[in-house]
Protein backbone atom coordinates (compact mmCIF):
# COMPACT_ATOMS: atom_id res chain seq x y z
CA UNK A 1 0.00 0.00 0.00
CA UNK A 2 1.38 3.57 -0.63
CA UNK A 3 -0.21 6.75 -0.14
CA UNK A 4 0.55 10.33 -1.50
CA UNK A 5 -1.62 13.82 -1.45
CA UNK A 6 -2.71 15.33 -4.70
CA UNK A 7 -4.09 18.48 -4.98
CA UNK A 8 -8.10 19.14 -5.12
CA UNK A 9 -9.95 21.71 -7.31
CA UNK A 10 -8.42 24.21 -5.36
CA UNK A 11 -5.22 23.07 -4.15
CA UNK A 12 -6.26 21.14 -1.15
CA UNK A 13 -4.53 18.01 -0.33
CA UNK A 14 -5.97 14.90 -1.17
CA UNK A 15 -5.06 11.47 0.29
CA UNK A 16 -4.54 9.05 -2.81
CA UNK A 17 -3.85 5.18 -1.55
CA UNK A 18 -2.84 2.45 -3.93
CA UNK A 19 -2.56 -1.02 -3.92
CA UNK A 20 -1.64 -3.46 -6.97
CA UNK A 21 -0.40 -2.92 -10.78
CA UNK A 22 -2.86 -2.95 -13.79
CA UNK A 23 -5.39 -0.95 -14.77
CA UNK A 24 -6.37 1.43 -12.65
CA UNK A 25 -9.65 1.60 -10.94
CA UNK A 26 -10.57 4.53 -9.05
CA UNK A 27 -12.25 3.77 -5.97
CA UNK A 28 -14.98 6.35 -4.24
CA UNK A 29 -16.01 5.83 -0.96
CA UNK A 30 -19.39 6.92 0.95
CA UNK A 31 -20.02 9.33 3.68
CA UNK A 32 -18.48 9.60 6.91
CA UNK A 33 -15.99 7.03 5.71
CA UNK A 34 -12.70 6.43 3.95
CA UNK A 35 -10.84 4.38 1.57
CA UNK A 36 -9.61 2.39 4.79
CA UNK A 37 -13.09 1.58 5.69
CA UNK A 38 -14.74 0.83 2.77
CA UNK A 39 -11.87 -0.84 0.28
CA UNK A 40 -9.19 -1.86 2.44
CA UNK A 41 -10.45 -3.05 5.91
CA UNK A 42 -12.57 -5.50 4.87
CA UNK A 43 -10.66 -7.11 1.80
CA UNK A 44 -11.91 -5.89 -1.30
CA UNK A 45 -9.04 -3.90 -2.60
CA UNK A 46 -6.69 -6.74 -1.95
CA UNK A 47 -9.25 -8.67 -4.10
CA UNK A 48 -8.64 -6.00 -6.93
CA UNK A 49 -5.03 -5.74 -6.52
CA UNK A 50 -4.76 -9.81 -6.88
CA UNK A 51 -6.92 -9.97 -9.86
CA UNK A 52 -4.20 -7.74 -11.42
CA UNK A 53 -5.96 -4.63 -11.37
CA UNK A 54 -4.62 -1.43 -9.24
CA UNK A 55 -7.15 -0.16 -6.63
CA UNK A 56 -6.50 3.60 -6.62
CA UNK A 57 -8.30 5.12 -3.49
CA UNK A 58 -8.80 8.72 -2.70
CA UNK A 59 -10.19 9.78 0.82
CA UNK A 60 -12.73 12.47 -0.25
CA UNK A 61 -12.70 16.06 0.98
CA UNK A 62 -13.59 16.22 4.21
CA UNK A 63 -12.70 12.11 5.14
CA UNK A 64 -10.09 10.36 6.09
CA UNK A 65 -6.71 12.13 5.95
CA UNK A 66 -7.55 14.23 3.15
CA UNK A 67 -8.17 18.28 3.65
CA UNK A 68 -10.90 18.76 5.76
CA UNK A 69 -11.40 23.02 6.23
CA UNK A 70 -13.91 24.92 7.59
CA UNK A 71 -13.70 27.52 5.11
CA UNK A 72 -17.37 27.59 3.29
CA UNK A 73 -15.61 29.17 0.27
CA UNK A 74 -13.55 25.29 0.06
CA UNK A 75 -17.15 23.70 -0.61
CA UNK A 76 -18.79 24.99 -3.34
CA UNK A 77 -21.46 23.43 -5.83
CA UNK A 78 -20.54 19.82 -6.69
CA UNK A 79 -17.04 20.20 -4.96
CA UNK A 80 -16.63 16.52 -5.34
CA UNK A 81 -17.09 16.10 -8.58
CA UNK A 82 -14.55 19.15 -8.74
CA UNK A 83 -11.92 17.00 -6.92
CA UNK A 84 -12.50 14.13 -8.89
CA UNK A 85 -11.70 15.54 -12.09
CA UNK A 86 -8.84 17.08 -10.49
CA UNK A 87 -7.73 13.74 -9.62
CA UNK A 88 -8.28 12.02 -12.95
CA UNK A 89 -5.88 15.03 -14.15
CA UNK A 90 -3.63 14.75 -11.88
CA UNK A 91 -3.36 10.53 -11.65
CA UNK A 92 -2.85 11.30 -15.71
CA UNK A 93 -5.95 8.34 -16.08
CA UNK A 94 -6.78 7.86 -19.39
CA UNK A 95 -8.07 4.33 -19.47
CA UNK A 96 -9.56 3.18 -16.01
CA UNK A 97 -12.48 2.27 -14.43
CA UNK A 98 -14.57 4.07 -12.25
CA UNK A 99 -16.21 2.29 -8.93
CA UNK A 100 -18.20 4.49 -5.87
CA UNK A 101 -19.85 3.19 -3.04
CA UNK A 102 -23.35 5.45 -1.92
CA UNK A 103 -21.77 8.99 -2.07
CA UNK A 104 -19.27 8.13 -4.54
CA UNK A 105 -21.54 6.54 -6.21
CA UNK A 106 -23.27 9.68 -6.41
CA UNK A 107 -20.25 11.50 -7.02
CA UNK A 108 -19.17 9.04 -10.32
CA UNK A 109 -22.08 9.30 -11.83
CA UNK A 110 -22.69 13.10 -11.69
CA UNK A 111 -18.73 13.36 -12.85
CA UNK A 112 -19.66 11.41 -15.82
CA UNK A 113 -22.90 12.90 -17.07
CA UNK A 114 -21.91 16.21 -16.04
CA UNK A 115 -17.88 16.39 -16.00
CA UNK A 116 -17.03 14.77 -18.51
CA UNK A 117 -15.28 11.89 -16.31
CA UNK A 118 -15.03 8.89 -19.04
CA UNK A 119 -14.27 5.35 -17.95
CA UNK A 120 -14.13 2.10 -19.64
CA UNK A 121 -16.70 0.78 -17.12
CA UNK A 122 -18.54 2.25 -14.50
CA UNK A 123 -19.65 0.82 -10.96
CA UNK A 124 -22.01 2.29 -8.56
CA UNK A 125 -22.92 0.37 -5.50
CA UNK A 126 -25.26 1.51 -2.50
CA UNK A 127 -27.23 4.03 -4.70
CA UNK A 128 -30.63 4.13 -6.35
CA UNK A 129 -32.99 6.35 -8.47
CA UNK A 130 -34.02 8.11 -5.22
CA UNK A 131 -30.39 9.24 -4.30
CA UNK A 132 -30.27 10.59 -7.97
CA UNK A 133 -32.60 12.07 -8.74
CA UNK A 134 -34.00 13.02 -5.15
CA UNK A 135 -31.25 12.96 -2.33
CA UNK A 136 -32.53 16.26 -0.09
CA UNK A 137 -33.84 13.86 2.52
CA UNK A 138 -31.28 12.11 2.98
CA UNK A 139 -29.05 15.21 2.61
CA UNK A 140 -31.49 16.72 5.57
CA UNK A 141 -31.54 13.86 8.04
CA UNK A 142 -27.58 13.65 8.42
CA UNK A 143 -27.52 17.49 8.34
CA UNK A 144 -29.65 16.39 11.37
CA UNK A 145 -27.73 13.83 12.80
CA UNK A 146 -24.65 16.38 12.85
CA UNK A 147 -26.75 19.09 14.63
CA UNK A 148 -27.96 16.72 17.43
CA UNK A 149 -24.50 14.50 17.40
CA UNK A 150 -23.80 13.29 20.82
CA UNK A 151 -27.30 13.31 22.32
CA UNK A 152 -29.42 10.60 19.38
CA UNK A 153 -30.91 7.96 21.82
CA UNK A 154 -30.52 4.48 20.39
CA UNK A 155 -34.41 4.23 19.76
CA UNK A 156 -33.65 7.23 16.93
CA UNK A 157 -33.37 5.72 13.42
CA UNK A 158 -30.43 8.60 13.18
CA UNK A 159 -28.67 6.59 16.35
CA UNK A 160 -26.67 4.76 14.05
CA UNK A 161 -25.39 7.26 12.12
CA UNK A 162 -24.21 9.02 15.32
CA UNK A 163 -22.46 5.63 16.19
CA UNK A 164 -20.87 5.67 12.65
CA UNK A 165 -19.73 9.36 13.28
CA UNK A 166 -18.29 8.89 15.86
CA UNK A 167 -16.19 5.05 14.57
CA UNK A 168 -14.57 7.05 11.89
CA UNK A 169 -13.63 10.32 13.59
CA UNK A 170 -15.86 12.28 11.04
CA UNK A 171 -15.17 15.91 11.33
CA UNK A 172 -18.54 17.64 11.86
CA UNK A 173 -18.32 21.28 10.91
CA UNK A 174 -16.49 20.29 7.43
CA UNK A 175 -19.13 17.13 6.71
CA UNK A 176 -22.01 19.39 7.64
CA UNK A 177 -20.28 21.96 5.14
CA UNK A 178 -19.80 19.32 2.53
CA UNK A 179 -23.50 17.98 2.33
CA UNK A 180 -24.85 21.80 2.75
CA UNK A 181 -22.43 22.48 -0.83
CA UNK A 182 -25.12 19.65 -2.19
CA UNK A 183 -28.25 21.23 -1.68
CA UNK A 184 -30.99 20.71 -4.39
CA UNK A 185 -28.21 19.22 -7.34
CA UNK A 186 -30.15 16.54 -9.22
CA UNK A 187 -28.94 14.69 -12.09
CA UNK A 188 -31.33 14.72 -14.74
CA UNK A 189 -29.24 14.11 -18.19
CA UNK A 190 -28.01 10.47 -17.93
CA UNK A 191 -27.46 10.32 -21.82
CA UNK A 192 -23.00 10.82 -21.59
CA UNK A 193 -22.95 7.77 -19.15
CA UNK A 194 -23.26 4.97 -22.45
CA UNK A 195 -19.86 2.55 -20.58
CA UNK A 196 -20.89 -0.81 -19.64
CA UNK A 197 -22.36 0.09 -16.01
CA UNK A 198 -22.73 -2.30 -12.96
CA UNK A 199 -25.40 -1.52 -10.14
CA UNK A 200 -23.88 -3.68 -7.30
CA UNK A 201 -26.28 -3.33 -4.31
CA UNK A 202 -27.33 -5.34 -1.28
CA UNK A 203 -30.54 -7.15 -1.23
CA UNK A 204 -31.56 -5.61 1.71
CA UNK A 205 -30.20 -2.02 1.01
CA UNK A 206 -32.52 0.56 -0.08
CA UNK A 207 -31.44 3.95 1.70
CA UNK A 208 -30.94 5.59 -1.89
CA UNK A 209 -33.99 4.24 -3.38
CA UNK A 210 -33.78 1.31 -5.94
CA UNK A 211 -30.78 0.19 -7.80
CA UNK A 212 -32.74 -1.69 -10.11
CA UNK A 213 -34.92 1.23 -11.27
CA UNK A 214 -31.92 3.39 -11.29
CA UNK A 215 -30.05 0.45 -14.12
CA UNK A 216 -33.57 0.68 -16.06
CA UNK A 217 -33.08 4.19 -17.22
CA UNK A 218 -29.13 3.73 -17.65
CA UNK A 219 -28.32 3.72 -20.90
CA UNK A 220 -26.11 0.37 -20.92
CA UNK A 221 -26.76 -1.17 -17.41
CA UNK A 222 -27.68 -4.22 -15.55
CA UNK A 223 -28.39 -4.51 -11.65
CA UNK A 224 -26.39 -7.11 -9.74
CA UNK A 225 -27.68 -8.05 -6.73
CA UNK A 226 -25.35 -9.16 -3.71
CA UNK A 227 -26.25 -10.33 0.48
CA UNK A 228 -26.63 -7.30 2.71
CA UNK A 229 -27.81 -3.86 3.93
CA UNK A 230 -26.66 -0.52 3.20
CA UNK A 231 -24.06 -0.60 6.20
CA UNK A 232 -23.21 -4.12 5.65
CA UNK A 233 -22.48 -5.37 2.12
CA UNK A 234 -19.15 -3.70 1.75
CA UNK A 235 -18.37 -6.34 4.33
CA UNK A 236 -18.96 -9.04 2.47
CA UNK A 237 -16.79 -10.71 0.24
CA UNK A 238 -19.56 -10.85 -2.61
CA UNK A 239 -18.78 -6.96 -3.08
CA UNK A 240 -15.05 -7.42 -4.06
CA UNK A 241 -16.18 -10.42 -5.97
CA UNK A 242 -18.77 -8.47 -8.17
CA UNK A 243 -16.43 -5.54 -8.30
CA UNK A 244 -13.89 -7.99 -10.11
CA UNK A 245 -16.09 -10.02 -12.13
CA UNK A 246 -17.52 -7.40 -13.88
CA UNK A 247 -14.71 -5.44 -14.62
CA UNK A 248 -12.39 -8.76 -15.77
CA UNK A 249 -15.37 -9.47 -18.40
Amino acid sequence: MTTEFLPGFDGAPLAVHRLGEGRPVLLLHGLFSSAEVNWIKYGTARRIAEAGLAAIMPDLRAHGQSAAPHDPAAYPADVLVRDLVALVDGLGLTDFDLCGFSLGARTALKGVAEAGVVPRRLILSGMGLAGIRGWSGRIGFFLDAIARFGTIPREDPAYFAQAFMKSTGTDLVATRLLLESFAQARVDDLSAVTMPTLLLCGTEDDDNGSAEDLAAILPNARYAPMPGTHMTSVTKREFGEGIVSFLSD
